[in-house]
């Protein structure tokens, strides 16, 4: 019997409640808890105050319904692997807990119904924006970049810099310079959240054959390409002070977690040079917590009078 088809567990039946569970588990919660946290502050920002609160919870909720339905539609396609990662063991469609046809019909109707609130609710750029999103994660990153090459996670990270666009469009029905700098902020920021995760499940990766930069190249060049992107990223968030006039508030909380977040990655690297027995989830944690302060300034700020 194949290895994959013996580890995954059928259960005799499936409950309501555990299977109402197992939906929720397919959206990928804790993504899409990541991806709000930058959408609100962004739609303040936009806003120049506090925006219409019936607005933002369309927003909100559309934009979680995307994000779930990427997550879910991810989960689907990648159940094969799954299946070979202890990290991603207890995934519904591991477990059984949620059939394969389950899996793909919630996350066509997730997707399409994210499209149609924000649509009707927000407009129908934001809604475009959505759906774009979903397409970049499903489409481009998960088919195409994920199993292929190590840079996966750099180009497949730009589906998950969409909120920004999607709650600036939601307040505004258009784009400017701000918004992309918060895309690149996000787009800059996500190798050296995610390579040290990489770090961490490394075999995880090689036994599945995805080829994360940490399966291919040793940590220490791994160390040091995080260590370059947590640079980019605070220097691009700086840039929003001109261009956004950013006040006080965000500029100091700009530096100063900046500073902090690149003291991890830098710490990260020498002790991969020396050998020693490295933390890279400490990075990992470290730079979610380094995005949401940034974002929470960026909420703060414009209804500060400095």
């Amino acid at each position: 019997m194949d290895v994959a088809l013996e580890s995954r567990v059928v259960p005799d039946r499936v409950g309501f409640s555990r299977k109402l569970k197992a939906y929720f588990a397919l959206t990928k919660p804790r993504v899409i808890e990541l991806l709000l946290v930058v959408t609100v502050p962004t739609m303040i920002l936009a806003q120049g105050g506090i925006p219409n609160l019936w607005l933002v919870l369309v927003t909100v909720v559309g934009g979680a319904m995307s994000a779930g339905s990427a997550g879910a539609f991810n989960c689907y396609i990648d159940r094969d692997i799954d299946r070979l990662m202890k990290r991603t063991k207890r995934r519904p469609l591991v477990t059984g807990e949620l059939t394969d046809r389950e899996a793909l019909v919630f996350s066509w109707t997730l997707g399409i119904a994210s499209i149609l609130v924000l649509g009707f609710f927000a407009n129908w750029f934001a809604a475009a924006l959505s759906l774009i999103a979903i397409l970049l994660y499903v489409v481009f990153y998960t088919l195409v970049l994920k199993r292929r090459t190590s840079q996966n996670i750099i180009w497949g990270g730009v589906a998950g810099c969409m909120p920004v666009l999607i709650g600036w469009a939601a307040v505004t029905d258009s784009l400017s310079w701000t918004p992309f700098i918060l895309f690149s902020v996000i787009f800059l920021w996500t190798p050296p959240h995610y390579w040290p995760l990489s770090m961490k499940y490394r075999e995880d990766y090689k036994t599945a054959g995805v080829p994360m930069l940490a399966v291919v190249r040793g940590r220490t060049v791994v160390g040091l390409q995080v260590i370059l992107y947590a640079w980019a990223t605070v220097a691009c968030s700086l840039l929003l002070i001109p261009i956004a006039h950013m006040g006080l508030t965000y500029t100091v909380v700009a530096l100063g977690t900046g500073g902090w977040f690149i003291y991890e990655t830098h710490r990260l690297y020498n002790l991969a040079i020396r050998h020693d027995q490295v933390s890279p989830m400490r990075v990992f944690h470290g730079s979610i917590v380094y995005l949401t302060l940034l974002f929470v300034a960026i909420a703060i700020d414009p209804l500060l009078p400095f």
